[in-house]
């Protein structure tokens, strides 16, 4: 599912557009500031980008000159200014499609359809997005195997890293020490079950607010560790 980032400043017209695309399939989210907006825009992985050229903060000529000279994603640019001169400024800047409100929603759904199927030709359907588990402020990047708790990445050592990953594709699952250590150590490796629960106490140190009180693997008294979604 591809995502999209709205930046628009009036939200009857950001939710609006945000329903439409929704119901064609795409995972959106909304800004309603150039600030928070670029902010966003620079830290996430979304497939494509519209902007509204009046904002508060920060612009959009210079949100659309930042996320260009980082990221190459098609950038819609939206306004209601029809002046050439600012169709050329920001087609200049890297903006793929400059539109005039108003416009029909549909003509918004079409144009992003056709600038991501686009995008998809040129970038040769680009390189597949890597396997990630988002959960919360956790992101865990199977692929890379790389860990980010509330965007700040976290070193694991394997086994740390195996049995997180284990546990998070299958969520609201008990499993028992026992079945733990077959699965990440296997029955005829050498160590005790014990290494379960101190691997687990360390996931919960790295990952946790509160370790005392975990949110994510929970402890099911007499049975084992559940990961709870």
């Amino acid at each position: 599912m591809s995502r999209i980032l709205i930046i628009e400043d009036e939200l009857s017209i950001a939710e609006l557009e945000r329903d439409y695309l929704e119901i064609s399939g795409y995972e959106v989210d909304i800004e309603n500031s150039g600030d928070t907006g670029l902010q966003r825009a620079m830290n996430n992985d979304y497939d494509l980008i519209i902007l509204d050229l009046m904002l508060p903060k920060v612009d959009g000529f210079e949100i659309c000159r930042r996320i260009r000279g980082e990221k190459d994603i098609p950038i819609l640019m939206v306004s209601a200014k029809k002046e050439d001169i600012d169709k050329i400024r920001g087609l200049g800047l890297g903006a793929d499609d400059y539109i005039i409100k108003p416009f029909s929603p549909g003509e918004l759904v079409a144009r992003v359809k056709a600038h991501l199927a686009r995008y998809e030709r040129l970038m040769g359907k680009r390189e597949t997005r890597n396997d990630e588990i988002r959960i919360r402020g956790l992101l865990i990047d199977k692929t890379a195997r790389r860990v980010f708790v509330n965007e700040q990445e976290v070193v694991f050592t394997t086994k740390e890293f195996d049995l997180l990953a284990f546990l998070a594709v299958n969520p609201n699952r008990v499993f028992s020490k026992e079945q733990l250590f077959d699965h990440l150590w296997g029955m005829d490796a050498l160590g005790e079950i014990a290494t379960v629960t101190v691997h687990i106490r360390k996931l919960r140190e790295k990952i946790e607010q509160d370790p005392s009180n975990p949110q994510y693997i929970e402890t099911i008294w007499g049975a084992g560790y559940r990961f709870r979604i």
